[in-house]
């Protein structure tokens, strides 16, 4: 009796899918996503019933709730020409020092392609429910952003700020005159986060969650020779990596969550590790770790999101 009840409540499933943070690197899981779009015959924005991401997760999160994008179009977002606008270099940006005085990048050309795609559009208009989030320096607090919660706060700062990533971007002023910074520094994996608002927002405890990841540094560290590290060590061998790459909140999914969770995630292998390297060569090193993910996980994905 209790399989035919489990076999009645799968009826009423709803599928979430969550974007890891990782500037460049996320465009694996759109590679991924366009396999499972060519193989299931759906688009991404029609399999799951809401979107959720952090940092650059939250741009490809709201391009499928939103627009209703495919995933070959989300990815043209990330192409060079566009990399180019959102990555425009400050002019105090010295090249050749590792401290530095001001952010690599202005916000001008983020916020200038952001407009492109969502313009003046709310959260209230999005086609799917949406979520991400950031952290309010001011008030030492994290903010999510959502279409039930915070309707009217527009995509535009929703994501300008989910993707104020700190030394890359300047923080970020929302209408309301708060100050933030990337959603990263809360959590890269916004699994829980998602699943606790989607409980509500979706109105269902049946949920199942695709998490896409954007690869880990598995780089070994010397340990003798980091006990002689500074501030300006442990920048240099990827302090800031090693907070984004931790994996404990997905430790925390997989034994909450079991059959209902699929992560797709490897380690980084000949990817720059840093968020913003664009070069032709290092993109194409992304295409070819999410060509990967679906050699490693397509086939489960696809009995995933048919169940």
């Amino acid at each position: 009796m209790k399989n035919f009840f489990n076999f009645l409540s799968s009826f009423n499933n709803k599928k979430i899918i969550c974007f890891d943070g990782g500037g460049v690197r996320t465009i694996a899981a759109l590679v991924f996503l366009k396999k499972l779009e060519a193989e299931s015959g759906k688009k991404t924005s029609d399999i799951f019933d809401m979107f959720i991401g952090t940092s650059a997760g939250a741009l490809n999160a709201a391009c499928f709730a939103f627009g209703g994008f495919s995933a070959d179009k989300v990815k043209k977002y990330w192409s060079k020409n566009y990399t180019d606008k959102i990555m425009k270099s400050s002019f105090f940006w010295d090249k050749a020092s590792l401290v530095q005085a001001r952010p690599r990048y202005e916000n001008e050309g983020k916020v200038e392609v952001l407009n492109e795609i969502f313009k003046s559009n709310t959260l209230s208009q999005s086609n799917k429910p949406f979520l991400c989030y950031a952290y309010d320096i001011e008030k030492r607090s994290h903010v999510v952003f959502d279409s039930l919660n915070t309707p009217d706060v527009t995509f535009v700062d929703a994501i300008g700020a989910s993707s104020a990533a700190p030394m890359y971007f300047p923080t970020y002023q929302m209408d309301d005159k708060a100050w933030m910074i990337d959603g990263s520094i809360i959590t890269n994996n916004p699994t829980l986060i998602g699943y606790s608002y989607s409980k509500k927002i979706l109105e269902t405890n049946n949920i199942k969650i695709l998490s896409l990841g954007s690869g880990q540094n598995k780089n070994k560290i010397d340990g003798d020779i980091s006990t002689k590290w500074g501030g300006v060590g442990w920048l240099r061998n990827d302090i800031m990596g090693m907070l984004l790459d931790s994996e404990i909140h997905n430790d925390i999914s997989n034994e909450l969550f079991s059959d209902n969770y699929l992560r797709v995630n490897s380690s980084l292998g000949k990817v720059n590790r840093f968020l913003d390297d664009d070069s032709e060569e290092n993109l194409e090193r992304i295409h070819l770790m999410g060509m990967d993910w679906w050699s490693l996980y397509g086939e489960e994905a696809l009995k995933f999101i048919e169940n």
